[in-house]
């Protein structure tokens, strides 16, 4: 068998200081190669709990989109219908059916005590017809299905009197004819 040459000078010293091959580097390299497959199986780990809980969150957050578009559908809904209620036709319409008629000329009081401007009353309906909101949903039902409702708006309002009478004396409806008024629901 062939003999490793000798080395000398600089090479021999750097033998030297190199261990030999022998059975202990086999030995070292097993902690090592067992370090490095932990490493990357924990990173394989770590990287698998990352990405699920990316996703938990991304799904989180496409239910909690939902959740808004939802809540702002129904935030408009509502507010077409605050607008509805509040509309100038609305109010009318519903001062109508409690009663009300629009008011007379008014005066205005000057810091001094003075009126300015000649107060008239308001005009008197002929007969304020109050229902309640049971008869009314069955007066839009019998509109719907085509039998003539008992309660008419008048188209124009009611002549102002000549003479005003007192409000003792002014014109009550009938009790037989006019249903018992309730509280408006939801109010």
């Amino acid at each position: 068998m062939s003999r490793k040459p000798e080395l000398k000078g600089r090479a021999a010293r750097l033998a030297r200081l190199l261990p030999t091959g022998g059975g202990r580097g086999q030995a070292a390299r097993a902690p090592f190669v067992l370090l490095v497959v932990l490493l990357l199986g924990g990173g394989l780990i770590g990287l698998l709990v990352l990405n699920s809980a990316l996703s938990e969150g991304s799904f989180q957050l496409d239910d909690l989109k939902q959740r808004t578009k939802e809540l702002t559908d129904e935030e408009q809904a509502l507010q077409r219908d605050i607008d509805a209620y509040s509309a100038p036709s609305a109010l009318q319409r519903r001062a109508r059916e409690l009663g009300m008629v629009p008011g007379g000329d008014p005066a205005f009081l000057d810091p001094d005590g003075t009126v300015k401007g000649v107060p008239s009353p308001a005009p008197a309906a002929a007969t304020p017809l109050v229902l309640a909101p049971e008869a009314l949903a069955s007066t839009s039902a019998d509109a719907v299905a085509g039998t003539p409702s008992p309660y008419t708006p008048p188209s124009a309002p009611a002549p102002t009197p000549t003479t005003t009478a007192p409000p003792s004396t002014a014109a009550t409806p009938t009790t037989a004819a006019t249903p018992t008024p309730t509280p408006t629901p939801g109010r």
